[in-house]
Parts: C-alpha cells; structure tokens; sequence
C-alpha cells in the first residue's frame, strides 16, 4: 500500500504482564512514513482468476451451427459467481481448502494445531503479504490475514470514514492509494482461493487515551466493524476499479474473528461480536492451555512463551520482541539483528515444543507486514513455519479452522484437555485419555481381551 503508514499493533494489557516482561505496553505504536503517491491501478486484464470471467450467461452461449445438422447445443451453464452490491464481492461457493474437521477418538492424541496470523494484512512495495502466501503454501500451511478497512479506502475518499470518539477521515495507519488498493486486493483473493481466512484488524488503529478502542463502548465497536465490513465491500466504487475482478466471498459471511488494536478494549468488543454473529476472538494474552469460550467466542488469543537468555516469558508476536530488543525504535542496533531475529525464532520454537511434546496445546503466534530490525522477524517467522509445519500430527491452519475443529469436538474432551497444564502430557500417555479411560492392553499380552489379540 503505497500511501499507507503501517503500524505495529502488539502492547501487551498490563494485567498479563509481570514486572520482567519490559517491552510489555498499553497502546503504543510505531508508525512507517508513507511511501510515494497514488499510481495507477493494475490493468484488470491482467487478472486470470475465474471470479474475473464475464458473467453474462448470453455472453458464454456456444454459437449456432452454420447449418442445422442435428440437435442444437446445450446453453453453457450459468456461472457460479454471483455478484453483491457494486461487484466488490462475490459469492462463489464454499471456499476450497478447508479441512473437515474430526471429532476425537477415545485415547487419540490431539494434533499439535499452530496458528500463524497477521495484523493489519495488506500488501505494499515490501510485498511480505504475497512473500508469506508462498511460504504458507510451500509448507502446507494456512494462514489469518487481519485485514485493517482503510487499506480498501483511498485518501481522497478518506471522509467516508467514521471512527468512533474521532472526527471523519482521521486514521493513525493513514488510508492507501489505488495501487495499493489493487495490490491487496489481489492478495487478498488469492489468500482466500488458497484456503487462508480473511479477518479483521478494523480501520484506524486508534489505542490509548482519548479516544482509543479501550473507551470504546459495545455500539462504538459494530460501528466500527459495519465500516470496516462496507469498505471491503465497496473498494471498486471508491477506488475507481469498477473493471477489476472481484473478492470471491461474502464478507458479511465470511468474517468471523479479529484482533483489536493494541489488544484494546476486548470486553465490549466481544459483547458487539457475539451479538453478530462471530466465532471468536483474539485480542487477549494466554498461557499455553487448551482454548475455551468467552462471552460466547472462542478466545484464541496469543500466549507467552520463552525467551532464550532470559528468566521471563514474551508474547508471540513480532512486536513486542522487538519492543524488548530495541524499544520502539524500529530499526535498531544492526549488528544485533540476527541475534534478535534468532531470539524470537527460538523462543517461539520453545514455545512450540512445550506444546508439541506435552499438552498439545494450539500454538497462537500474531505479527505484521513490516521489516523492522531489518526484516529479521520475517526472517524467523520463515524459519518457524518451515520447522513446525512439516512434522508429524502438526496441523497449520487458520484461525477458523481452528474453530471449527473445537466445534467439532465432544465438549467432555476438551474439558479434560483443558485440565493439563503448560507443556503437562498425561501422566499415563495419551492412550488412556481421558482421565478414567483404561488405556486398551498389548496384544498378546495375559489379560488382554480377545477382541485385543
């Protein structure tokens, strides 16, 4: 996005954070200069996603014969793409790549679930959101895009937003130009044919006193989420790009879950979420302990893990080891960026083997689109999924899959899953889990049934 100031959005609400855990903060954020001006939008021809095809059943009609040989042929069926609104989106179908989630066995081991995601999803001249598809797909994984409002609304069109305890057109992460615009659209069309979920990060970015998502109230956040809702739906006409090939979903149906700013004002934006009908949240700082539901969401949120070197656990994002590595200075000490990127790698490589080897509890990880520190967490964040996503009974998915797999689950499971502590497996090995179930006898072993030899 080229005209768009992207700003990190990783503080930690003080409540989660121990005295040891110095880059914890309560709505700080590190804005980038914007880059230069507006430019043209992509050529609409370029585009070979099928959402792009003329949907004119007439206009797909075979030909009639020169002569009458035989029977005419069948009409072309009707395309499955259905335009909404202004064409910004479409309903094409249910989305492909999405798992079908399983129920758990009696004495089944959980899979080792890991989420990647990313806040204020958008691609601009550093091109990491296009970068991480690629990776994603390299390593059978998918991932949560974040996807902040603004980076669908170009600066001339800025009044038409509306934030909350704000006057019109004001936003903290600035607006995008038409490029921009067509840039991240195409990613963002891509993502979701991928299997990836497409959440929100909301629009302005706005955190701390004065009118940050922490004073907001319930009403505050549906209209923060209906604006953010109509921008994707309605980038073509406020772009100028009625020509361009639509997102190939129903955002209204889509959207399901977010991350706040700042991790801001969780509590009445919860309450607004239920009341919409999403799935879950996450906008909180856990331990690595088995999810459960919170006003009626799951919360998903990000956890601590280990920091290689130190006595304290860090929360897995980007950010906030940065914060702890050179403050909010974006681009530090370069002699210690390798040290600081291999830091983060490690410590959430701990993080993930705490899990893997003892609760199976879902690993949640949250970062941005930026090269801070000389892009040394997209380094490790790289190297993370090229190192957990490959190995046995680990599952790389989005946060929705996620969901949709505890949905699925007997609700008594995950209670005795919930149970276990961090990086706690079962005393008696997974056969026997749940608590009280025998775990099935060795065959050919005294005393084990017949139906077991």
């Amino acid at each position: 996005m080229a005209a768009t100031q992207r700003i990190a959005a990783g503080a930690v609400i003080a409540a989660a954070c121990a005295a040891s855990l110095a880059g914890c903060a309560t709505g700080s954020h590190v804005p980038r200069a914007g880059a230069p001006g507006p430019q043209n939008a992509k050529p609409a021809a370029q585009n070979t996603d099928p959402a792009a095809q003329n949907t004119d059943p007439a206009a797909q009609s075979a030909k009639p014969a020169a002569r009458n040989t035989g029977p005419a042929p069948a009409p072309a069926p009707r395309s499955a793409v259905r335009l909404i609104g202004d064409g910004s989106t479409a309903y094409t179908g249910t989305q492909p790549h999405l798992p079908r989630p399983e129920r758990l066995k009696p004495g089944q081991k959980p899979p080792q679930f890991v989420v990647f995601s990313w806040d204020g999803a958008g691609e601009d001249s550093q091109k990491l959101f296009s970068r991480f598809r690629a990776v994603a797909k390299a390593n059978h994984a998918t991932m949560t895009y974040f996807l902040s409002g603004v980076y669908m609304l170009p600066d001339d069109k800025r009044d038409l937003y509306r934030p909350p305890h704000h006057s019109p057109g004001r936003s903290d992460i600035g607006f995008n130009d038409t490029k921009g615009i067509a840039d991240t659209v195409e990613q963002l069309r891509l993502a979701w044919l991928e299997g990836n979920e497409i959440g929100t990060h909301f629009n302005g970015h706005f955190c701390g006193k004065d009118g940050g998502g922490g004073e907001w109230s319930v009403e505050d956040w549906k209209s923060e989420i209906a604006q953010a809702k109509q921008f994707v739906k309605s980038w073509k006409t406020n772009a100028g790009l009625k020509n361009a090939a639509p997102l190939p979903f129903d955002y209204d149906k889509e959207l399901v879950g977010a991350r706040t700013p700042c991790l801001e004002g969780q509590q009445n934006f919860m309450k607004a979420a239920r009341e919409l009908g999403f799935r879950y949240d996450t906008s909180g700082v856990n331990t690595q302990l088995w999810p459960e539901k919170k006003e009626g969401l799951w919360d998903l949120s990000m956890q601590l893990v280990p920091v290689p070197g130190h006595s304290y656990e860090q929360l897995t994002m980007d950010y906030n080891f940065m914060v702890n590595q050179s403050g909010t200075r974006t681009q530090g000490n370069p002699a210690k960026y390798r040290f600081w990127g291999d830091q983060m790698r490690d410590g959430l490589l701990k993080g993930f083997n705490r899990a893997y080897r003892g609760n199976r509890a879902p690993l949640i990880l949250g970062n941005h689109f930026e090269s801070w520190n000389g892009g040394t967490y997209m380094r490790a964040v790289e190297q993370v999924v090229e190192t957990v996503c490959n190995k046995p009974d680990v599952r790389c998915v989005s946060f929705r899959q996620l969901a949709d797999w505890l949905d699925a689950q007997d609700p008594r499971t995950l209670e005795a899953l919930r149970s276990l502590q961090v990086g706690q497996a079962p005393a008696q090995g997974w056969a026997s889990f749940p608590p009280g179930r025998r775990a099935p006898a060795p065959k050919g072993v005294p005393g084990a049934s017949a139906a077991g030899r």
